[in-house]
């Protein structure tokens, strides 16, 4: 075949309209109403079949349909509008700009192996790529200097298509990158900018690409350049497809292509976000540059990256993890080793949860913990799941001291609002529910919109939802060939008028999209009730490989298709961000039933609050902090059971017991007037309680002032005199590690009284030998607190004890303190002794803990 040479062709804009190719090239337009109107009004059906895409839009539309819009004065009055919206958006003071203008922290660099910002970039599969598209957003609107990374896959996540007995397909068509929002990086040669970097040995070279979302760029790898072997062009294919190899290629490419993407873009990060373990590799470069530019040590260089990056998981079992086996491992990493200057040992016990476990596979989660300062999870309930589940990265530390904390996920309420509905908000509690949606005050105001008009604009989006929901079906019924009559009969299906459950997300098992059918016939009864009729609409992928997944999408499509229901509940294919749009915005009630600790946090329930839809879930993930008992409803109770099927039982019976005895008669309990007034009340308690919290401009900022900032700031103190807080850290760390077999705890005596009241303060003296280890090197802690049954502290809090001198030469050291009583019944303490280090990152990293 002939060597080809590629040129972009644009549409000929007529110059009046100009501005609209801009507006298509910053993803800004996603969260912005006007925006999305003056492109719809381009072209109504077009803009629904190309998943509202204004790029492609722009590409396909006719010359003389431009060419009459070009005459059209209001369209051009429109169109300057929100030009005018999107510059005062770009130029006006930001949040960040002036709280902390004053402080320069550097750039952060936020690491995601998927981003979610629009239905036209289709480079995400669920709820982790949503949210780092949200966290873009909401970092754009509250000015952080930050920058994403992640990688463009040219066949992005799978297109689902269903048999006729419900068992699902794949499809990956390849993405037309000239038609979406994505832009060359370029040199100043005026090529594409491309970097290169070893996988497996082989060079590969990797191709930059730009996204504008607002004020923050997202950088896109592309691994599909002409110079690459083919295996090596489809390392950037597909998202999460190929076998474990080609997953450690991918995120070669994320960790370390990344960074040094940015380093080719002249950007040095102070603060790198991983998030969750994929991008674990880029704390490998950032050593490997520090290394390399400032002549440090592995363990020099370790210290100072370490304090300039922070940890999100998302998962919440150890199977949801990539874990690589030890010999891939080296199959690739080992020429980053030798750079290094570290053996392939020294790495791979870097991301085990026991070093010495030859046979223990590589955990990127554990090597991203073992290389950050600070980690979280993203709900209270995930951060103590995720304490249990890594308490071995940091052995003889106590499960509730586990250095993992938690910062709650949201969602960027603008992007997953109505139109309609943010017309109400606008109305009754002012433009500034968008600016500033954390205040709580604003959001109390929602109790002033009449009932009336909260239902009717609620009602609206429900009865769109059914439009678009029929019409969806019909076009899934053609492609399967069904008979005109079954197309026809769609038209028959749901009603505007009844109550409506939502259920759409990732099929995995621990979903339970099952858990509504449990009861085949109880649930039956509920939809076939003719004067309170209750309808479902379903949607999800199951992971290509996941069959039991995908069967549970069979047994949901068989029931789906009973002649007795089939008008009330349905399935909907290749769920999308446009599926999930308008499923959010319409329905009644979200169902959310994962098995308990199981969900991390779950987004998309927070995501119906703003648009008046109520929750109705199992109390995992966020939900234990939202539900109040008025706001929503909460299937079962806290309690989780041994058996597993009876967990369900239990939680189905409660399911069916909340439709049967609180849902239904609420939402069909109505006044002379029509309205569902007890309903309405709770649509405004879930707003009034949710909206000013879940979403991600909280988030965001939580993450600067908890993460990014204390990060920053230990970056920059760390980089400062050559490094020399980073060389003695590093040097303290060593020593102290060869000589902690040294410190021994001699004896430790308290003065219990035969009767102890709370209150009392229990004086403890204690002889510790430390050897060549200086007392201020180390704290000796009193650890108490109640036990539980087998005699164990559970949650135990801690004291330092106070060093009252040396019992001479022998390096024994005699310390005191008190144990406080503070609860009755049965207590207990112990000693410890801890390394201590004005600037170590945290006190478990060095991971040595004595205890007596």
């Amino acid at each position: 075949m002939p060597q080809v040479r590629s040129f972009m062709v644009l549409p000929a804009l007529p110059e009046p309209l100009r501005p609209l190719r801009d507006l298509a090239y910053n993803v800004w337009w996603t969260w912005n109403p006007d925006a999305i109107e003056l492109f719809r009004r381009l072209d109504v059906d077009l803009w629904r079949e190309l998943k509202h895409n204004p790029v492609a839009m722009l590409a396909q539309l006719r010359q003389e349909r431009l060419d009459r819009l070009a005459r059209d004065p209001a369209y051009i009055a429109a169109l300057r509008r929100v030009q005018e919206q999107l510059a005062a958006y770009l130029e006006r003071p930001t949040w960040f700009s002036e709280t902390y203008g004053h402080e320069s922290i550097g750039k952060i660099a936020y690491f995601s192996a998927e981003f979610g910002l629009h239905e036209c970039l289709p480079i995400y599969s669920g709820g982790l790529g949503i949210l780092s598209g949200d966290h873009l957003k909401s970092a754009s609107d509250l000015g952080l200097p930050l920058y994403g990374v992640g990688l463009l896959y040219r066949q992005g996540y799978f297109h689902q298509y269903l048999t006729n007995d419900g068992y699902q397909f794949e499809d990956y068509p390849e993405l037309d990158f000239a038609t979406m929002p994505v832009t060359p990086v370029l040199e100043s040669s005026g090529n594409q900018l491309c970097i290169q970097l070893d996988v497996g040995g082989r060079n590969v070279w990797i191709k930059v690409w730009k996204v504008a979302v607002g004020r923050v760029i997202l950088y896109l790898l592309d691994a599909n350049h002409p110079n690459n072997r083919r295996e090596d062009r489809d390392i950037t294919a597909r998202l999460y497809g190929g076998d474990q190899e080609v997953r450690i290629r991918q995120e070669l490419v994320l960790g370390i292509g990344g960074m040094r993407a940015l380093a080719a873009l002249g950007i040095t990060p102070s603060v790198c976000h991983m998030n969750e373990g994929h991008s674990a590799f880029l704390a490998v470069e950032r050593i490997h540059q520090r290394m390399r530019e400032d002549k440090l040590t592995f363990e020099q260089a370790r210290e100072v990256v370490s304090t300039g990056t922070v940890f999100t998981t998302h998962t919440p079992v150890p199977a949801g993890i990539d874990h690589f086996p030890p010999a891939l491992v080296t199959k690739y990493l080992t020429p980053y080793c030798q750079i290094l200057g570290i053996t392939e040992q020294t790495l791979l016990q870097l991301g085990r949860m026991q070093p010495e476990d030859a046979h223990e596979p590589f955990s990127m989660a554990v090597l991203a913990l073992r290389l950050s300062y600070l980690s979280n999870g993203v709900s209270q309930l995930h951060g103590e799941v995720s304490r249990k589940m890594f308490g071995p990265v940091y052995p003889g530390v106590p499960t509730n001291e586990v250095p993992i904390t938690a910062i709650t996920n949201g969602v960027h309420i603008r992007s997953w609002l109505s139109r309609d509905m943010a017309h109400l908000l606008d109305q009754y509690l002012g433009p500034q529910w968008a600016e500033d949606p954390l205040n709580q005050a604003i959001w109390q105001r929602v109790d002033l919109v009449p009932d009336a008009e909260l239902w009717r604009t609620h009602e609206r989006l429900r009865e769109r939802l059914v439009g678009f929901a029929r019409r969806r079906l019909k076009a899934q019924l053609i492609a399967r060939g069904a008979p005109p009559a079954e197309v026809d009969a769609v038209e028959e299906m749901l009603d505007p008028e009844a109550l409506t459950l939502g259920f759409a997300r990732r099929f995995a098992t621990y979903k339970r999209a099952t858990l509504l059918i449990y009861n085949q016939d109880r649930l039956r009864k509920l939809l076939t009730d003719p004067q309170r009729p209750v309808q479902v609409i379903i949607a999800g992928k199951a992971h290509p490989k996941d069959e039991a997944g995908k069967e549970l999408i069979k047994r949901i499509v068989a029931f789906t298709k009973d002649p007795r229901v089939r008008n009330r509940i349905i399935f909907l294919e290749d769920y999308d961000m446009s599926i999930a749009r308008l499923l959010i915005e319409g329905v009644d009630v979200w169902l959310n039933t994962p098995t308990k600790l199981h969900e991390a946090s779950g987004t998309s329930g927070m995501k119906v609050t703003p648009n008046g839809g109520i929750n109705m879930s199992v109390l995992d993930g966020w939900w234990p902090e939202a539900y109040d008992g008025t706001n929503g409803w909460a299937i079962g109770d806290r309690r989780i059971y041994n058996n597993q099927d009876y967990q369900d039982f239990m939680e189905a019976d409660s399911l069916y017991d909340l439709l049967e005895k609180e849902l239904i008669p609420m939402f069909y309990d109505r006044g002379g007037d029509g309205l569902p007034r007890r309903w309405t009340a709770m649509m405004k308690a879930s707003m009034r309680t949710c909206c000013p919290v879940f979403n991600t401009n909280r988030m965001v900022r939580e993450y600067t002032e908890r993460f990014y900032l204390p990060a920053a700031r230990r970056w920059h103190r760390f980089t400062q005199e050559s490094y020399k807080i980073a060389r003695d850290i590093a040097g303290w760390r060593q020593r102290v590690s060869d000589k902690w077999n040294e410190v021994r705890i001699e004896s430790v005596d308290a003065n219990v009284p035969a009767e102890v009241t709370v209150g009392t303060e229990l004086p403890v003296l204690a002889q510790v030998r430390l050897g060549s280890i200086k007392p201020e090197e180390v704290s000796v802690e009193l650890y108490y607190g109640p036990l539980d049954a087998s005699g164990q502290i559970t949650t135990g809090s801690s004291t330092p004890l106070r060093c009252e001198g040396s019992n001479g030469s022998d390096n024994v050291y005699r310390y005191s303190g008190v144990v406080p009583c503070e609860y009755s019944g049965q207590y207990g303490y112990a000693l410890r002794i801890v390394p201590s280090h004005p600037e170590m990152p945290a006190r478990y990293h060095i991971g040595l803990v004595h205890w007596g």
